[in-house]
């Protein structure tokens, strides 16, 4: 059979808008805020090996390692038709033990399955040492239930002992209950969508363009790369601190471009540490991949293509790639942005004019859970919050948007103090936070709550101590900071902390600018002092 270059652009479409409308029934089905608000979920559709077709223009973090999980679920279990399989395990293709992924397998009247659909959503609360399972913790059994991957459904109906298991061990059992359900009909619909498909133009014209798509994917991957000038390139970072003790934790690049092809070592960046910012491979595999797609221009469907050209290389051990049992909670959320921020400031010094400045490299991570006073149940809050974009070398970062490795919204102030016992009494945008330059960096933001119930508070955060890079001349975005009031006293915290506080205590999350982009002139210097004036 040959490509039809008009058939190849309808199944690109037409396999992306089914992961696309799994969204929407997961984002319109879900009882949490953090899914239905926040919308930190993806979807995916997947070959018979495994393989992934397309993705939904979901969280990168998540779309880069789900075929590593899907692959984990169908190589433990045959499955029938009306099957589904639930897995959450870091070191099975997982990212963290909130991030749950639930597998199904499409039948088209063979008897095994020809694909898969599957999709990966953050509940806000999973067990472990302190609510929300975003804990700082020295190993991932703090962090909640490790689910191996299990049977949730069986023909057609959810495993009630399985589920029974899960929600006698969560704090808001109702709330994931709501969003497991979510889930299942998120994946059935991309079951009955694929089916449709399969059912108008017949299964092997799908397989074939299935195929053709991961094939023109890496086609275009690999002229990407072709443009990069060969070499080697090398950048290093570090993550402030891990909770423990351990701080500066050095993650190392070097990047070798070859013809079209890229060899990507983080081999001499330093072993894993006792706090919870270890990153399973899973994870520097996401990064990585996240940062290549971006180089692209053209329209793509992001899949197993785009892996073809990249090998990646690290040590088992270390904090790109972590070893059972580490505490991983961090590594999804903060040690990903550092990864990025490597690769993109290594490949910075052979593509200038595409790379931008660091951007706020954390994701903020916010949990917060107690017994609400209004109605006298537990709840658990879980939220990552924006900051400033990197300057590029043509325009300003963005402000008070999420960047890279996450996708999400803000939760809404008005969502948040319905759902929760909050009072929002600060929701701004961080003015100057962002680094000065040619092109200045994005500000990052203020959020600022108030307590009207006891809670106990985690907080995961990054770039406290060590800036956003600015480039070739641009300053660092201003770090963040986490401050607490009580009694009109502030108290200004570490970038990650556990603390129980008291109903009218005042939580303030100051996050960073990112950074800024060539050198300021003096006649842009003399403009901004006297704007500032």
């Amino acid at each position: 059979m040959k490509v039809n270059p008009i058939l190849l652009e309808v199944f690109k479409n037409r396999f992306a808008s089914i992961s696309e409308e799994m969204g929407v029934t997961l984002n319109r089905t879900a009882f949490s805020p953090n899914i239905k608000e926040r919308r930190d979920f993806s979807c995916a559709i997947f070959d018979a090996q495994g393989d992934m077709i397309a993705q939904a223009a979901h969280i990168p973090v998540h779309l880069g390692s789900m075929p590593l999980s899907v692959k984990a679920a169908i190589q433990e279990y045959e499955l029938n038709e009306g099957d589904m399989i639930i897995l959450n395990d870091p070191f099975k293709g997982g990212t963290h033990l909130p991030d749950i992924t639930i597998v199904a397998p499409v039948f088209a009247g063979e008897e095994k399955p020809v694909y898969y659909v599957a999709n990966r959503a953050h509940h806000s609360d999973v067990g472990g040492m302190s609510s929300g399972s975003m804990p700082l913790s020295s190993s991932i059994f703090q962090e909640g239930v490790i689910i191996p991957p299990l049977k949730i459904v069986e023909n057609n109906k959810i495993d009630e002992k399985v589920m029974k298991f899960f929600l006698n061990n969560v704090r808001t059992p109702q709330e994931r209950e709501g969003d497991f359900a979510a889930q299942v009909m998120a994946n059935i619909t991309g079951v009955k969508r694929t089916q449709d498909l399969i059912q108008k133009y017949g299964l092997e014209t799908v397989n074939f363009y299935a195929k053709s798509l991961i094939d023109y994917s890496e086609k275009i991957t690999r002229k990407t790369i072709l443009e990069i000038p060969d070499g080697a390139y090398s950048f290093e970072d570090v993550l402030d601190d891990d909770g423990y003790g351990n701080s500066n934790i050095k993650i190392h690049v070097s990047i070798t471009i070859k013809d079209d092809t890229a060899t990507i070592d983080f081999s001499k960046s330093d072993r894993q540490v006792d706090g919870s910012v270890n990153a399973v491979y899973a994870i520097t595999l996401s990064a990585v991949l996240y940062v290549f797609r971006s180089l692209i221009k053209e329209d793509i469907p992001t899949n197993a293509g785009c892996q073809r050209p990249i090998k990646i290389i690290t040590k088992k051990g270390t904090i790109v790639d972590a070893t059972f049992p580490s505490a991983v909670a961090g590594g999804n959320v903060e040690t990903s942005q550092r990864i990025v921020d490597v690769v993109l400031g290594a490949l910075s010094q052979a593509l200038p004019e595409r790379i931008p400045a660091a951007s706020q490299g954390t994701m903020n991570n916010l949990a917060i859970g107690g017994i609400d006073d209004r109605n006298d149940t537990p709840f658990a809050y879980y939220e990552t919050l924006a900051g400033g974009m990197g300057a590029t070398f043509k325009q300003d970062g963005d402000s008070a948007v999420h960047s890279h490795m996450t996708n999400t919204l803000n939760t809404p102030v008005e969502a948040l103090e319905f759902s929760y016992p909050f009072l929002v009494t600060e929701y701004s945008i961080r003015r100057g936070s962002g680094g000065k330059g040619q092109y200045n960096g994005g500000d990052g933001l203020i959020r600022e709550i108030k307590l009207i119930s006891d809670a106990e508070v985690t907080v995961l955060s990054e770039r406290r101590t060590n800036a956003p890079y600015g480039l070739f001349g641009g300053e660092s975005g201003r770090c963040g900071k986490n401050i607490i009031i009580q009694n009109g006293q502030k108290k200004e915290m570490p970038g990650k902390f556990f603390v129980k506080l008291r109903k009218g205590d005042i939580l303030r999350i100051e996050t960073p600018g990112g950074g800024g982009y060539g050198q300021m002139d003096n006649n842009a210097s003399k403009k901004t002092s006297s704007a500032t004036k």
